[in-house]
């Protein structure tokens, strides 16, 4: 028995695969260690990873479709995949478009077809994003609120993975379950995220820039609370019931929707220092507020949210300080 991990030399992938390990599964990692942010932050974190001898690492693209499906003669064992990889970032949709839909898109769709290539696979884990619910203003966002309106490219794809996934069940009764992140943020989390921009730049001396003048709110969810939650998604794939195939999606989220100017505030507590602010207008294909009903998590998962914004951004500086040494 073991599980393939995409992204794991990602922020979240990395946690889960370590997670993984440490209760006793053997884990095949995949990731293409590309440059979106520093492959030194990345190649840190496989190096953690590769001195366990239950990891395996393979180097490839998820969109290269005949790396991905040879994983299925190398590897005919495996029995869950928790697909993770992928082009992140809202803002930077709007730059570089075609990356979304070569890795969001077509690599979605290999590790699919993958998969059903694999004969003892029993789920098909992946994530989705907390951006699919677009600009709804129906709080907290549910999984049973319509999500067909997407504001960037980047929840678009997201959107389109669930509904390739649903098909896919469909027609080759793959248990599948999607997992909408929340504004995960924790030790080794990514350069882009507003934890770590914020962070770097008051320890540098630079400006922060605050978008919508400060007026936004986000359910900021701290990694170990979202490994928790998708451990306990792997141990529980999906049924087929009343004629529907057997597909879920769950929000995993803190819910609790934090105004982002308190998270600067004790951002600020835990460097010591304040933060030069920089008020901006709201950028195009954000939204000013998200809050996660994780009822169905809760239900389902026995999922339960448990560090706050007050333990969990201390802990993310006292990390940057030592990976940084500041």
């Amino acid at each position: 028995m073991s599980i393939i991990v995409t992204g794991a030399a990602g922020f979240i992938g990395f946690h889960v695969a370590s997670r993984l390990i440490e209760r006793g599964q053997a884990v095949i990692g995949v990731d293409n260690l590309n440059d979106y942010y520093d492959p030194a932050l990345k190649q840190a974190r496989l190096d953690r990873l590769s001195g366990h001898n239950g990891f395996t690492f393979r180097q490839l693209d998820i969109s290269d479709k005949d790396a991905v499906l040879g994983l299925a003669k190398e590897f005919p064992e495996v029995t869950e995949m928790v697909h993770l990889a992928a082009q992140a970032g809202v803002r930077y949709s709007l730059e570089n478009p075609f990356a979304y839909v070569q890795t969001n898109l077509m690599g979605h769709l290999c590790m699919m077809e993958l998969a059903r290539r694999l004969t003892k696979l029993r789920h098909f884990v992946y994530a989705s994003s907390s951006s699919v619910y677009g600009g709804n203003k129906e709080l907290p966002f549910s999984v049973d609120q319509r999500v067909d309106q997407p504001i960037s490219l980047y929840a678009a794809t997201k959107r389109a993975d669930e509904l390739m996934t649903h098909c896919y069940t469909h027609l080759y009764e793959l248990p599948s379950t999607g997992l909408r992140f929340f504004t995960v943020y924790g030790p080794w989390g990514r350069p882009d995220m507003s934890a770590y921009i914020f962070t770097r730049a008051i320890f540098e001396g630079q400006p922060i820039r605050i978008f919508n003048h400060g007026n936004m709110r986000r359910d900021f969810t701290y990694i170990d609370d979202i490994v928790a939650g998708v451990l306990a998604v792997v141990d529980r794939p999906p049924q087929a019931l009343n004629g529907e195939p057997p597909n879920a999606v769950y929000n995993l989220g803190n819910h609790r929707s934090e105004p982002l100017l308190r998270f600067v505030e004790l951002i600020e507590e835990a460097c010591g220092r304040k933060a030069i602010r920089e008020f901006a207008e709201m950028q195009p294909g954000d939204v000013k507020e998200t809050y996660a009903d994780i009822e169905p998590a809760r239900r389902d998962l026995g999922f339960e949210p448990r560090v706050t914004i007050d333990q969990g951004i201390p802990r993310f500086v006292q990390w940057y300080r030592d990976y940084h040494r500041v």
